[in-house]
């Protein structure tokens, strides 16, 4: 009998190439993301796909409940939904930081309460939670972000311990830099939010250093590759950090006192912004001849 694996977020980036990746080893996939149109491609593999936002209860059980009733089991649960809103605290509505956390922390913990039933009954299965380096290396102006993901670093380290005993593994995957929307998306909410404003220096610095594409970037396969291993080794470690930039970090975390470290983070931001401005400076057209009357 096929395994059967859940992905959450697979319309683009890490969620559709994790994906792909399951199928090609085997799996029976349902992908979901809340656009379905944008999931053809992987529907055309042969991969189940449905509408499905994370944050809607009524959607998720509903979700849980079709895959056991077609496959009859289900073996493998990726969460990977989720978005990065940036903004200086001061400036981040309460309602959008809630809804960070609706979509980054309880949508993965309330499918993680659906699946856990199925998966103690088969005495066996996996949860992979896709977090971020961004749970080591912190940044200014990313502060509900970085905490949805400390977040399910502690709740992924909690239930890890709590299901080894019934036979359910918990990894969490920590990507570096990846060529996905992410970037882009979040260095456009932090202008949204935190330009033009007593943060604006520091908002349009640190945009210009999430939207720039850094040199030798890991593509999203590089974490579905990770995923992929996770999922079907037979004792997959606790955590992978993937991609560019990401063992690194994780290691400087480790190894640097806050207050160092601190510093190290001001530094390397401040250079990336000061990069990502010179390039956009470089890619301005020149100005033309002056044309007179």
């Amino acid at each position: 009998m096929s395994r059967v694996a859940v992905v959450t977020g697979a319309s683009a980036g890490i969620g559709a190439a994790t994906a792909c990746r399951l199928h090609e080893l085997g799996f029976t996939v349902y992908a979901v993301a809340r656009r379905l149109d944008r999931m053809a491609p992987l529907a055309a593999l042969g991969i189940h796909t449905a509408a499905v936002d994370v944050t809607d209860d009524k959607a998720l059980v509903a979700l849980v409940d079709r895959v056991v009733a077609e496959s009859g089991r289900l073996d493998v649960l990726v969460n990977n939904a989720g978005y990065g809103s940036f903004g200086a605290l001061e400036d981040v509505p309460m309602d959008e930081a809630r809804r960070q956390f609706e979509v980054n922390v309880f949508g993965a913990a309330r499918l993680c309460q659906l699946v856990l039933p199925h998966l103690r009954a088969q005495g066996s299965g996996r949860i992979i939670n896709v977090s971020s380096v961004g749970a080591k290396l912190y940044q200014p102006l990313g502060s509900w972000y970085h905490s949805t993901k400390y977040a399910l670093e502690g709740l992924s380290d909690c239930l890890r311990v709590e299901l080894r005993p019934l036979g359910i593994d918990v990894v969490v995957i920590q990507p570096g830099g990846i060529a996905t929307e992410f970037p882009r998306v979040a260095g456009e909410r932090l202008l949204a939010t935190s330009g033009g404003g007593p943060y604006d220096e520091h908002a349009r610095r640190y945009a210009l250093t999430l939207m720039s594409e850094p040199d030798h970037i890991s593509p999203p396969s590089v974490v579905a590759k990770a995923i992929g291993r996770a999922a079907t080794v037979r004792r997959p470690r606790a955590r992978y950090a993937v991609g560019r930039g990401a063992r690194a970090a994780v290691f400087a975390r480790w190894l640097l006192p806050d207050r160092v470290f601190d510093r190290l983070v001001v530094a390397l931001f401040t250079a990336l912004g000061d990069i990502a401005a010179r390039r956009a400076r470089s890619a301005e057209p020149a100005p033309g001849p002056e044309l007179g009357t």
